[in-house]
């Protein structure tokens, strides 16, 4: 189980991630396990959206 610092850390480096490859369209070029993530919490925000 990864420690709150480390989620903290995490979630801050995917918007990041998501930052950037919004300027620049680098999804294409990100590691795989960067893109993963990135759809993995777009899904999670839907699910949490879809359920209001």
């Amino acid at each position: 189980m990864a420690s709150e610092r480390q989620r903290a850390a995490a979630r801050r480096n995917v918007r990041k991630a998501a930052a950037a490859a919004k300027r620049k369209r680098t999804i294409a070029h990100l590691p795989k396990r960067t893109r993963t993530a990135l759809g993995k919490q777009a899904n999670k925000v839907k699910r949490l959206r879809a359920g209001r």
